[in-house]
């Protein structure tokens, strides 16, 4: 009776208490490995080796990462932007859409589009950025790229609206110089001069609100200077004050060398009388 009491204790042991300490959930062992100082190294050395445009030293730290963490999403997503500016574009592609399915998010579809525009492929260009805005669709330069794509693909009026919404967004003469640009391929010589009047009014905008943000700068700017002027004037003040009290010094030196050559009993001056104590009371210990 009791032996069998002792297995159902230790049965249940088993059960409920050591697996708690034996295993180690999988999404927690990945965000250990990540978080170890040889991936920040990692990490580091291949931002520093894009950075200083040597590519084969940051492909072997991004893929050294993959190594220990296969489904780290910003390794590939790197990596595709290496082989991109390198313009291996197959392995590019290959690496976007790793990360995408990784991580579902709009950068990675933004930059599959960029590679798909840049091959001349602009139905999937414009299907990637497309699926990046409906992630994202407050970044203008998202419907930049979704416009080029149309208008390659000769869909004029939707790629006049996503400039309109890029515009809504940032107003930019960039945006406007897109939108001129359709307007003049197509002879849509009304919207050309509606468009470059918005170009003009946009450029006096701008040039008014710097000019009043100049016009706020120039207390500061002017108070700054006064400031600095009193200071050189306070130290020339104290120059020449150093100067005098230099100059006065080495004249009492003088007068008190020519007394005691005249008349050896002399008293000394303030100026040099420290100076002779400590001398004569050395040569004394001598």
């Amino acid at each position: 009776m009791l032996s069998a009491v002792l297995i159902l204790i230790i049965t249940v042991f088993i059960i409920f208490f050591i697996p708690k300490y034996s295993t180690v959930p999988e999404d927690d062992e990945e965000e250990e490995i990540r978080k170890t100082p040889q991936m920040k190294k990692l990490w580091s050395l291949a931002q520093s080796a894009m950075k200083e445009r040597k590519p084969l030293k940051a492909e072997k730290a991004l893929l050294t990462i993959l190594k220990f963490d296969e489904k780290n999403a910003a390794a590939y997503n790197r990596l595709g932007i290496l082989y991109a500016k390198e313009k291996h574009y197959k392995e590019a592609i290959e690496c976007f859409e790793i990360a995408q399915s990784l991580d579902n998010n709009a950068s990675s579809l933004h930059n599959v589009g960029l590679i798909y525009f840049e091959t001349g492929k602009y139905e999937k260009a414009a299907m990637a950025f497309s699926q990046a805005i409906d992630l994202e669709g407050d970044q203008p330069g998202r419907y930049i790229a979704y416009a080029k794509a149309l208008e390659k693909l000769g869909e004029r009026n939707k790629a006049i609206d996503a400039l309109e919404t890029a515009y809504s967004l940032n107003p930019s003469t960039v945006v406007l110089r897109h939108l001129l640009e359709i307007y003049e391929n197509i002879e849509d010589y009304e919207n050309v001069e509606i468009t470059r009047r918005r170009i003009e009014e946009l450029q006096a905008e701008k040039a008014k609100m710097e000019e009043k943000a100049t016009k706020a700068r120039k207390p500061l700017i002017a108070r700054k200077t006064k400031e600095e002027k009193t200071a050189a004037k306070a130290a020339k003040t104290a120059a020449k004050v150093e100067r005098k009290t230099a100059q006065a010094t080495k004249k009492a030196e003088r007068a008190n060398a020519k007394a005691q050559k005249h008349n050896p009993k002399a008293p000394l001056t303030a100026a040099t009388a420290h100076p002779v104590k400590k001398v004569a009371k050395k040569r004394k210990i001598i």
